[in-house]
């Protein structure tokens, strides 16, 4: 069953993730196991299959990892990103050069593995709160260079984006504060800077903080570092006012109590930087 709707990424972007990490992996020599092991013109048939139940993530980035070593490998794939499966499951069959297909093995399940585990993890967040309104965003806590991929793989599994970079929109931190003077300050030029179409947030750590933040008109808070207490408290001074959205260590199991604050979105760092791999393989089959 499909879980999201979300578009495949073009593979334009996705090719030179996917060169880099052949290249590394071939390095000076090449795959000297399978030339060593492996009569050059042997033909083959493998299956990937889900060792784990989940939610599948890296497809595109399987298929050209087998292209990109040969482009005669047949890959006929299953399921669609965002599929949720059982174990056992088979993903996709490819069909072509043996040499060719184990040289490629281990890059196309690297991507398979770690994208499926953040979109797994994604999915049972979102499930665990789909009774409150808050939405699950991921934060720029990601592997560099894969980033890109990192939040395709949070929005395959039903989350949302924070900002992809820097030049998304403007987010005053505590240090951005500190170097311009106080929050009123710190807004006032963000406004003068931003022009109609860069969103604005700002960060606070107290209830003091926000109120300062509040009538300096900010229109989007992040709540840093509070209790579910004082976050109740603070959602219940935005109402009318501002969008919120709470941050700071968030996990699995403190999610749910952030959620019932109130809160419209919850930012997990924990999506991207600390999230399990799918067991996910490659089988002979005969």
């Amino acid at each position: 069953m499909s879980i999201s709707a979300e578009p495949a990424l073009d593979d334009v972007l996705l090719i030179p993730l996917v060169e880099a990490a052949l290249s590394e992996d071939l390095g000076r020599r090449g795959d000297v196991t399978s030339q060593a092991t492996i009569p050059a013109n042997k033909q083959a048939q493998l299956q990937i299959k889900a060792r784990q139940a989940g939610v599948i993530c890296g497809m595109d980035l399987a298929r050209l990892s087998f292209a990109m070593i040969d482009a005669d490998i047949e890959f006929i794939a299953q399921i669609t990103d965002g599929a949720r499966v059982a174990a056992g499951t088979v993903l996709a069959t490819v069909r072509g050069n043996a040499r060719h297909l184990l040289t490629a093995e281990r890059t196309a399940l690297n991507f398979m593995t770690h994208l499926s585990g953040i979109a797994t993890a994604t999915r049972h967040i979102v499930d665990s709160v789909a009774a409150y309104p808050a939405q699950i965003t991921c934060t720029r806590k990601t592997i560099p260079g894969l980033r890109i991929v990192q939040k395709y793989a949070v929005r395959c599994g039903g989350g949302r984006n924070h900002r992809l970079g820097l030049d998304d929109a403007i987010l005053i931190k505590d240090n951005h504060i500190a170097i311009a003077g106080d929050i009123a300050t710190a807004i006032k030029q963000a406004q003068d800077f931003a022009g109609h179409l860069l969103p604005i947030e700002v960060e606070v750590d107290t209830i003091e903080q926000l109120e300062q933040a509040l009538d300096a008109g900010a229109q989007l808070v992040l709540l840093d570092n509070m209790s579910p207490e004082i976050l109740t408290q603070a959602v219940s001074m935005c109402q009318g006012r501002a969008k919120t959205e709470a941050s700071g260590g968030i996990t699995p199991e403190s999610v749910q109590a952030v959620a019932k604050t109130g809160v419209d979105f919850i930012a997990m760092g924990y999506l991207t930087h600390s999230t399990t791999a799918l067991d996910i393989g490659l089988d002979f089959s005969a």
